[in-house]
């Protein structure tokens, strides 16, 4: 877990950039699954970075300017409802355990965020991202602007404060570092359990329940998003996870599975022959994309800008895919028609941590990709995805390959937190034989 000391270092970082304002951060609300029961609970991200703070009905309220203080509104203790959904901080045990400058019931919210935000020069608030909150502040500031008369005044401008956050959270803290590599660990563990259990005739919950139980014997609290346990054909589908297909020997099985550990996700792709040997046409599709994955990490690096990864995976895949005659014509004709596009239609890679697909923009502010710098994290995932068609040798049909690892940039080139999970061909072998 995150010290206390880290989440008020944020909140002060923030209201430093606030200038002088008010910002007002809901958390996400509870979902209802069907009639009275709910998924679990999952807290916002914004709001979680800010705060550590884990409860659903919980909001965050900065002022910035010469006397910056943090406001947490949150539920009031309950005895008789902790009884039948567990424990609840309620506002002395956020003040005392939270590092807040102010804690009070949410029944106060209305009430106290009102009169903050009276006079204020600027709202920090992300628009459209809660409706009921989104309508709150809208007849405050309709209100505040009525009374002009009697002294009081409406923020002048509203300000995304979301984007502020969103550049915050695209730098990891050494913290932030440790929980990600503790749960790329758990993740590729779950990947050697799969890809040991794996064999021809089960049916592909089976082996992602063998990972859903390595996720949760190690401590992490959720998949970081839905798995994809895709066999032979189905792994042409990008986002398959339906996971009912039997597995058949001689085909492929791609797995895109990662964990969630104190809200930190990590996200792995391994493909591997279900019966425990690639095939001749299998392994020369799996080196061409491993090929074009290490040309892509070696561009994660301070040298190099966000789109320098994709763009060295895409010129070792596209020079495969003319060898092996998926694709007609020079690279730089391919390249200009987009035909490699049949096999290859993603981007290399994206943002991580508390989200998946994480906040951070990918271009800076003249346009350009930005430079990678230390402290970003980001995955490496080139793919080739090869359906049955007439301008495609035979012998590649249904075969849908995917490597993705996890990148932490450094001062020297990039750290694979991920590694772990067997990639090489020998060792993916070696280990399925075990």
């Amino acid at each position: 877990m995150l010290n206390q000391k880290e989440f008020n270092t944020r909140r002060l970082k923030l209201m430093a950039a606030m200038g002088e304002g008010v910002a007002i951060i809901p958390t996400a609300p509870e979902a209802t699954r069907n009639r009275d029961s709910h998924y679990p609970y999952r807290f916002d991200s914004h709001f979680y970075y800010l705060t550590g703070f884990p409860e659903p009905e919980s909001i965050l309220v900065l002022v910035s300017g010469s006397d910056p203080k943090s406001i947490l509104f949150c539920r009031d203790k309950d005895m008789e409802r902790e009884i039948w959904d567990g424990f609840r901080h309620g506002p002395s045990g956020a003040l005392k355990e939270f590092g807040m400058d102010e804690a009070y019931p949410l029944s106060k919210f209305d009430e106290i965020a009102y009169a903050l935000l009276s006079d204020q020069p600027r709202l920090f608030y992300s628009l459209g991202s809660n409706p009921d909150m989104d309508e709150r502040l809208t007849v405050w500031l309709k209100n505040l602007r009525s009374q002009g008369r009697s002294g009081l005044s409406a923020p002048d401008e509203v300000v995304d404060v979301l984007k502020l956050v969103d550049e915050m959270r695209l730098f990891k803290s050494s913290h932030e570092v440790e929980i990600m590599k503790r749960s790329a660990a758990i993740a590729a563990g779950a990947h050697r359990r799969a890809m040991r259990f794996t064999k021809p005739n089960m049916m592909e919950y089976e082996v992602e329940a063998e990972f859903l139980h390595e996720f949760y014997r190690k401590g992490a609290q959720f998949p970081a998003y839905t798995s994809i346990v895709a066999s032979g054909p189905n792994a042409c589908t990008l986002h398959y996870n339906a996971n009912n297909a039997i597995l058949k020997e001689g085909e492929l099985l791609l797995i895109d599975a990662g964990c969630e550990l104190d809200g930190y996700a990590s996200d792995i792709t391994r493909t591997f022959p279900i019966s425990g040997k690639f095939t001749s046409p299998q392994k020369d599709l799996y080196e061409l994309v491993l090929a074009a994955q290490a040309s892509a990490i070696a561009k994660v690096h301070p040298d190099y800008r966000w789109n320098d990864p994709h763009e060295a995976a895409l010129d070792t895949l596209i020079r495969g895919f003319i060898d092996f005659g998926l694709c007609k014509g020079s690279p730089e004709e391919v390249r200009e028609t987009g035909s490699y596009r049949q096999f290859y239609m993603h981007r290399t890679g994206h943002w991580l941590g508390l989200d998946v697909h994480d906040v951070g923009e990918y271009k800076d502010k003249e346009g350009s990709w930005r430079r990678l710098q230390p402290g970003m994290t980001l995955t490496v995932e080139p793919g080739c995805y090869v359906r049955p068609a007439e301008n495609v040798p035979e012998h590649f049909w249904n075969i849908g390959i995917r490597i993705e690892d996890d990148a932490l940039v450094t001062s020297d080139g990039c750290e694979i937190i991920t590694g772990d999970a067997p990639k090489e061909i020998a060792e993916i072998e070696s280990w399925m034989q075990r």
